[in-house]
């Protein structure tokens, strides 16, 4: 009997898939490019982590059926867009163009995103709105947008995608993961526009009797979600991160802005991931002294619970870096512009291609490490040209 012939995801990708999505308003398009590329090759996701403008591609992604998730983030990102204001034949300097769609975001908000509170912005930054008026803008157009694009019901299948949503507590600061597989209850557009309630733009959701903000504010990289979930086991994740972890010094105080808002919303995946190295290879050393006991003892260990943590999965995250585009400044998080737009979605699905083509998570690594980490640079400087296309 000859063996069933591997699907093209098997090919690629043999194991569990998971995204791991940023925040980063406009730049979130980068990862809608990302999610296109693993969807032309055959790759839907097991599992989607996000905060704030990544919570509502992830929801835009689990909240739909497979054969419109592309489509349904094409349509958001085409309704967001920020409206061409001059004629496209007018001569204009690209900085004063950029202040121009900049300050017409701020005081007019973006179609299908979020408007501006009168309450706020007359009532002056004292005044005793309450916690549902104390932010700058709505987020009720939003809220129309996903009730449109989206259906979470989907999601209450025992087959259905996981997602799961960063959040932070207003009244604890304490940070929570709302989870479609682990939640009693069901997630839904409200645990989205908590995810990306960044204060004081957006105001905070209630959820379970909790108001809650954007989840950027503890960790605008959720990777840690999967560090801590009880299922281990062997997984690819696509880290897409859309701010600058690496930059030069900056010489003026615009510069300076730019640089402060990459590095502080470029979280801490980095210390993340080299502690949780060190605590894969402790369980893989755990799993492996386990395997030298007798099995009388070996039993006994795994009743005391002493082998707990045994573990000899393997975490391969591929990391995806948004480029800096020409002239971006540190308003680039609100370049909801049609050009910034299709420059970030082309450049995330050609990134996220590019990291399919060379799939190094098919290379056997040592059985004791359990996290490898793959970027695009490194395999460049690794990977011979002739293996990559071999």
């Amino acid at each position: 009997m000859t063996k069933p012939e591997r699907t093209r995801r098997e090919q690629a990708v043999p194991t569990r898939v998971v995204l791991v999505f940023q925040g980063g308003g406009a730049l979130g398009a980068y990862q809608a490019g990302v999610f296109e590329a693993l969807q032309a090759q055959g790759i839907e996701p097991d599992w989607v982590i996000g905060t704030s403008i990544g919570a509502v591609n992830g929801a835009l992604i689990a909240a739909n059926p497979p054969a419109l998730r592309v489509s349904r983030l094409r349509e958001f990102w085409e309704r967001v867009r920020s409206p061409r204001l001059l004629p496209p034949m007018l001569p204009m300097p690209a900085q004063t163009s950029e202040l121009i769609n900049n300050l017409s975001t701020l005081t007019r908000g973006l179609p299908g995103f979020f408007t501006p509170n009168p309450a706020a912005w007359f009532g002056g930054v004292h005044a005793l709105l309450g916690l549902k008026q104390a932010a700058f803008y709505s987020t009720d157009d939003l809220r129309e947008t996903l009730t449109e694009l989206t259906d979470f019901s989907l999601l209450e299948s025992a087959d259905a995608m996981r997602l799961s949503l960063g959040a932070v507590n207003v009244r604890t600061a304490q940070m929570r993961y709302f989870d479609s597989r682990r939640d009693e209850t069901p997630l839904g557009i409200d645990h989205v526009l908590a995810s990306g309630a960044l204060p004081p733009a957006f105001p905070a959701v209630m959820i379970e009797g909790d108001p809650w903000w954007d989840g950027g504010i503890v960790s605008n990289t959720p990777i840690e979600a999967i560090f801590d979930d009880s299922e281990r086991g062997d997984a690819l994740v696509f880290a897409v991160n859309l701010w600058q972890v690496d930059g030069q010094e900056p010489s003026s105080i615009w510069d300076t802005a730019g640089r402060m808002k990459d590095i502080q919303y470029a979280s801490r995946a980095d210390s993340h991931i080299a502690d949780e190295k060190e605590r894969q290879h402790l369980r893989r050393v755990i799993a492996e002294l386990a395997q030298l006991l007798p099995d009388e003892a070996r039993e006994q260990a795994r009743e005391a619970g002493l082998l707990d943590e045994a573990q000899t999965g393997t975490l391969h995250i591929a990391r995806l870096f948004a480029p800096a585009l020409d002239g971006e400044t540190h308003t680039k998080d609100i370049d909801f512009s049609e050009k910034g737009i299709r420059e970030r979605w082309d450049a995330g699905f050609a990134d996220a291609s590019r990291m399919l083509e060379m799939a190094p998570w098919l290379t056997p690594c040592d059985r004791l490490d359990g996290i490898q980490v793959y970027t695009l640079e490194g395999l460049d400087e690794q990977i011979p040209e002739q293996a990559v296309r071999g």
